[in-house]
């Protein structure tokens, strides 16, 4: 369960760079965006917080931030035509490796 909780949490790490790069490209909608990126923010740490009494916190931190960064980078590629160079996609790799890698040993 706490696993899945992770998961979430990681999940919802993506949505508040998401909401902020969302309120600065559509400023109509800016109070909206800011405010389900702090409502990610939100939840992201209370599930965080909820793993992380389980997995212990440096394997729940790890793989916390990196799902929050490897989702935020593809998001970027497939959704606002951020680069996608051979060199980022293999650091990339590494962050999910590392991820991946904390979960099989834990």
């Amino acid at each position: 369960m706490a696993w899945l909780l992770l998961l979430a949490a990681g999940a919802f790490e993506i949505g508040w760079p998401l909401g902020f790069k969302l309120a600065d490209t559509h400023p109509r909608h800016f109070w909206l965006f800011i405010a389900l990126a702090a409502a990610s923010m939100t939840l992201s740490g209370v599930l965080l917080y909820l793993a992380q009494r389980t997995i212990p916190i440096g394997t729940a931190y790890v793989v916390w931030t990196g799902i929050g960064a490897v989702g935020t980078v593809l998001l970027g590629i497939l959704c606002f035509d951020d680069a996608a160079t051979p060199l980022r996609m293999l650091f990339l790799s590494l962050i999910l490796i590392g991820v991946i890698g904390l979960k099989i040993v834990h």
